[in-house]
């Protein structure tokens, strides 16, 4: 299995995620939410932050004076003031890619992600290796951001593509959030409505018609009384932390009423044994995207990297960014 050369096995992901914080651990075999910590080190963290902020700030300036498109640096996000989702080059070519060499902190990142922890081996031990990188981004909630709607990033689908009746059951995404800084909660958390990625759930989010039935809660929609009733889990997150989600699970960003921005790096693998659209547009540069980058070979380049022998996979992803 991948990942095994450092030690997690299905096995070893078990005995690691019990003794981190589960925020939920299983439903149906299939993990919905899960936490764990000291993903990255404070180090690898803080240099990534510094990294991604100097990066969005170039990006600007390259949309501002029409050397690239909006799209082709920042991709869609709720409510975008005070807030961006900042998509990010892997490797170091290109001519707004990343400045020569100095994003191999985004390796070093990965590196610790999927190999040096848990994470890698968790998401192949669901989807296998096979799995693709779906998006890569950062997303920034600056001081001042409001809370966004409560939505999934993708809809719960009854059939996929020829009616394939047993994709229904399986998650089209796992999202992995890493948190460059504590995240406290004047920060703006995460709010996620764990086990709402069930067809049952999606209905009843989309259903937002009134009842004037007292037992119901009078004047409310099976909407409301979902975001009203379900429990509800607040991404207090320390630094170098991460949450693994179904991508299906409702969630929002809460305001942000602190002095200081919040930063989520974020990547997500995409079931192979899916093969629709997902529902919604990816947050990734369009030339990693269409690179179609599997979970293994991205972790046997990162594996290589780590024993100092190169990392010919990301070397040629990244002569390819623009």
């Amino acid at each position: 299995m991948v990942g095994s050369t450092n030690g997690y096995d299905q096995g070893g992901v078990a005995a690691y995620a019990a003794a981190t914080d589960l925020l939920y651990e299983e439903q149906e075999k299939l993990i919905v939410q899960l936490r764990i910590d000291n993903i990255l080190s404070t180090d690898t963290a803080n240099q990534l932050r510094h990294y991604l902020y100097e990066l969005r700030s170039q990006s600007e300036i390259d949309v501002q004076c029409g050397k690239v498109q909006p799209i082709q640096r920042f991709a869609d996000v709720l409510l975008k003031r005070n807030r961006c989702d900042l998509t990010i080059p892997l490797g170091s070519g290109g001519s707004s890619g990343g400045g020569g060499g100095k994003n191999e902190i985004v390796t070093m990142a990965l590196m610790e992600s999927l190999v040096q922890s848990p994470i890698g081996a968790t998401i192949s031990s669901l989807f296998g290796k096979d799995a693709t990188l779906h998006e890569f981004s950062c997303l920034m909630s600056d001081s001042g951001s409001q809370r966004q709607v409560f939505h999934p990033d993708t809809p719960f689908v009854e059939n996929g593509k020829n009616g394939e009746e047993e994709e229904a059951a399986e998650a089209v995404l796992y999202t992995c959030f890493i948190a460059l800084q504590d995240v406290t909660m004047d920060m703006g958390p995460t709010t996620w409505l764990p086990r709402t990625h069930t067809k049952e759930m999606h209905e009843r989010f989309k259903d937002s018609t009134t009842t004037n039935n007292e037992e119901d809660g009078g004047g409310s929609s099976p909407k409301d009384n979902l975001i009203k009733n379900q429990q509800a889990v607040l991404g207090l997150l320390p630094q170098g932390s991460c949450v693994i989600f179904d991508s299906r699970v409702i969630h929002c960003g809460t305001a942000n009423r602190s002095n200081d921005s919040r930063a989520l790096f974020y990547f997500s693998f995409k079931n192979p044994k899916v093969l629709r659209y997902t529902g919604n547009p990816a947050s990734i540069r369009k030339e990693l995207g269409d690179a179609k980058v599997t979970l293994g070979s991205l972790m046997e380049d990162l594996i290589s990297f780590g024993r100092g022998k190169g990392s010919p996979l990301i070397d040629r992803l990244g002569s390819l960014m623009t």
